[in-house]
């Protein structure tokens, strides 16, 4: 029970201060329209975040933000989830060909002393709309309405 009211909470939150919608997995895309089957990207894995871009002047590396602290995204098959250097998100994503739905989810949301890269996931993760691969090394996750995305590196190690 307490962990029901807490989940509630905490979803409620987010649902305040994100846009979009959750993803689930099912035969019609976040606007409702008809999927065709198309092979999807394989991201299952870990993902150390390199770069969030706005734009070319508006954008945060979260190696220069916090030095030495390894942040990265980590995808299961219908979840993902995020370690920064002082908070993690987590929800669930619908991945149909190159066209990805990041659904709300939960944060954590302790004060740190620099919160740069949270709050560019924070405007960042709704619009996300497709993945771009390179050698199944580089992701990039591209957002539909404006020119911004995120450049993931798959590590060569995995960290917990």
């Amino acid at each position: 029970m307490k962990k029901e009211i807490l989940s509630v909470f905490v979803a409620s939150v987010l649902v305040a201060s994100c846009a979009g919608s959750v993803g689930k997995r099912s035969d019609t895309d976040t606007v409702g329209i008809q999927s065709q089957p198309v092979a999807d990207a394989d991201i299952v894995g870990q993902w150390y975040i390199e770069n969030i871009v706005f734009n070319d002047s508006d954008y945060v590396r979260p190696e220069e933000e916090v030095p030495g602290v390894v942040q990265h995204m980590v995808f299961t098959d219908s979840t993902y989830s995020i370690m920064t250097n002082c908070n993690s998100i987590s929800g669930e994503y619908v991945l149909r060909g190159d066209s990805i739905s990041l659904g709300d989810g939960v944060m954590t949301e302790m004060a740190c002393d620099n919160m740069a890269v949270e709050d560019a996931l924070r405007r960042i993760l709704p619009d996300i709309a497709t993945v771009d691969m390179e050698n199944d090394s580089v992701m990039r996750l591209n957002c539909g309405s404006t020119a911004g995305y995120i450049v993931l590196r798959k590590p060569t190690f995995e960290t917990k």
